[in-house]
């Protein structure tokens, strides 16, 4: 019986770029680095045998966000004509107090978002930014997270 989601995992092209990005912006604290060298079991997982990656494991709260840097062989961007719509993984979503705030501040930071803030139905608030490597994530306020 599953009971319930881990966590999520991305593949980046820069590491180190990515956990700066979601320690430095999000919070996340950094759990772990592993490093797995071709002769590991990485690629019996993920069906790529004789791969290599590094990996790290950060968590915000209760979720676990898994960053996969891969050595060998090494990752293609994803499609810049990639938009929502296309099947397949779509989004990150992660739980705001307050949207246009967090909005505000990281767009000041650098942080390349899709739109501004729109209030999607009364009382809830979405925001979709970019990661470094394209990756797509949402902001989310609702009432029950709400600070006022």
């Amino acid at each position: 019986m599953i009971t319930g989601m881990e966590h999520f995992a991305v593949s980046v092209s820069d590491l180190e770029r990515s956990i700066a990005f979601y320690r430095d912006r999000f919070g996340f604290k950094v759990l772990r680095t592993l490093e797995c060298p071709p002769e590991s079991k990485l690629g019996e997982v993920v069906g790529l045998p004789g791969c290599a990656a590094r990996i790290a494991h950060l968590q915000l709260g209760t979720l676990m966000l898994e960053l996969f840097e891969y050595q060998t062989p090494r990752g293609r961007r994803m499609e810049t004509s990639r938009n929502q719509a296309d099947h397949g993984w779509s989004h990150l979503g992660f739980t705001s107090s307050d949207v246009r705030k967090d909005f505000a501040d990281l767009s000041r930071r650098g942080v390349k978002c899709i739109g501004e803030p729109v209030e999607f139905r009364p009382g809830v608030w979405i925001v979709y930014l970019y990661g470094p490597d394209g990756e797509v994530f949402e902001l989310r306020q609702t009432p029950e997270n709400d600070n006022g």
